[in-house]
């Protein structure tokens, strides 16, 4: 097999040879004393693009999110959660588990909201009846991964935070591909925090940081964030080294996303011609394309045809039952995309018609 054409996810992206270079030259200190000159820049940076005060280096998102929910609640408290959000699905549990927190799961619309009249009835307890646990923290997901990498509208995040500030808890936005939203909105990262007490974003994925996500803030969150960092282990020494990556990224890497959005409209009106697949949603508003096995049109199953692909060097794979994701990156360019499609062309010709036809 010669070039594979990676659309799992933008998890795999590598970083550029200027992060490379920033790198191992990055003046250094000790992060954890709070004296790693990198890693402050990248904190100062990184709160003004968000419009917070402060911002702390974390080595992951999961980590990030956890920690923003553990500032946000005590033990016994609540977070109020989307039952499809990657905090609840794919980060293990962690506040319930770390922080004695406990889930609320909110059933999570076709377009990646909450409805807040449910996210309401979930905050309305009685304070002095000690059977219930009190609610914390809301966190809401842009661009909403499980539902096709669709963004929360900036109106929709106010009324969320409007919510919030009625029952007294905080809102914590997990906005892993933030900057993919605001792209697709029109609006700044700023725009989408604004009314957020804390956010989360990936400087990996997307934009191509070999590792590290930001926290960000008011001063006193990011302070106890800090604190549950070092607790949990994600305390680092010379972390410039990975903080100059950072740098990089969101100084030459957030406006080339449009590449990337471009790369999986192309992708989806490729898949769209081919019989056997159904795209959900149609069209992508970011870089991910949802598609699924059509069962009336081809004998492919979700599995068959993930395998048949990769032994052609397409890779992609499922999210959700019967849901296929492929998701366009930094390392994936135009001549790609289209040998993908003509890739899965190939694949579903090859297959028997379902049902014999």
């Amino acid at each position: 097999m010669s070039h594979v054409v990676e659309l799992r996810s933008d998890t795999f992206t590598l970083p550029t040879p200027r992060m490379l270079r920033a790198a191992a030259e990055a003046r250094l200190g000790d992060d954890v004393y709070g004296e790693d000159p990198t890693v402050a820049e990248l904190e100062e940076l990184s709160a003004k693009l968000l419009g917070k005060e402060a911002a702390c280096l974390m080595p992951s998102g999961t980590m990030a999110n956890l920690a923003a929910l553990l500032t946000h609640s005590s033990r016994g408290d609540k977070a109020v959660v989307g039952a499809e959000s990657d905090i609840y699905v794919y980060e293990a549990g962690g506040a319930a588990v770390l922080g004695g927190v406990v889930y609320e799961p909110i059933a999570t619309a076709a377009d990646g909201t909450l409805p807040l009249d449910a996210v309401a009835e979930a905050c309305e307890v009685d304070a002095d009846d000690p059977q219930f646990a009190l609610p914390a923290v809301l966190s809401v997901e842009t661009p909403h991964n499980c539902r096709g990498g669709i963004p929360l509208s900036p109106a929709y995040l106010a009324e969320a935070a409007a919510v919030a500030r009625r029952y007294g808890i905080a809102l914590h936005l997990d906005g892993a591909r933030i900057f993919n939203a605001a792209l697709a909105l029109d609006v700044s990262a700023a725009d989408l925090a604004i009314h957020a007490d804390t956010v989360q974003f990936c400087l990996s994925k997307g934009l191509s940081a070999p590792v590290g996500s930001m926290l960000v803030g008011d001063a006193q969150s990011v302070d106890s964030a800090r604190r549950i960092r070092k607790m949990l282990g994600g305390g680092m020494r010379q972390a410039g080294m990975i903080a100059a990556c950072g740098i990089v990224a969101l100084t030459e890497m957030v406006d080339r996303l449009a590449d990337d959005h471009a790369n999986a409209a192309r992708l989806a009106s490729g898949l769209a011609g081919l019989p056997g697949l159904r795209l959900d949603p149609e069209p992508p508003r970011t870089n991910m394309v949802f598609f699924s096995v059509d069962p009336d049109t081809t004998a492919h199953t979700t599995a068959s045809l993930i395998e048949a692909a990769q032994t052609r060097g397409v890779r992609i794979a499922e999210l959700g039952r019967d849901r296929i994701r492929a998701v366009t990156h930094s390392g994936v360019d135009t001549e790609d995309v289209d040998r993908a499609v003509a890739v899965l062309a190939e694949v579903l010709a090859s297959a028997p018609v379902a049902g014999g036809r």
